[in-house]
């Protein structure tokens, strides 16, 4: 899968489960390109969402919201996410 594709699926699980009013992923990859465990077709991704929902929630809550919904993805196309909630 690439890139592209992965941000589509992971941009229409999050807003048909959370509530969202802004969206923003992402594709990190390339600060990581070097690191130990750093495998190709695995991807590091930013989120950064804006949810007055996930915002009522406490981080730990809210992070494993997120990581649920995406719990294919994580498994095959993710090494690293970082989310950030607005």
């Amino acid at each position: 899968m690439d890139i592209n594709q992965l941000i589509a699926i992971i941009k229409k699980k999050l807003l048909n489960q959370i509530e969202i009013d802004n969206i923003l992923i992402e594709d990190k990859s390339f600060l990581h390109k070097n690191h130990p465990g750093n495998k190709q077709n695995k991807f590091h991704l930013k989120i950064s969402l804006k949810s007055k929902e996930l915002k009522k929630m406490n981080r730990i809550e809210s992070n494993k919201k997120i990581y649920n919904i995406l719990d294919e993805e994580l498994k095959k196309s993710i090494h690293s996410l970082q989310i950030l909630i607005d």
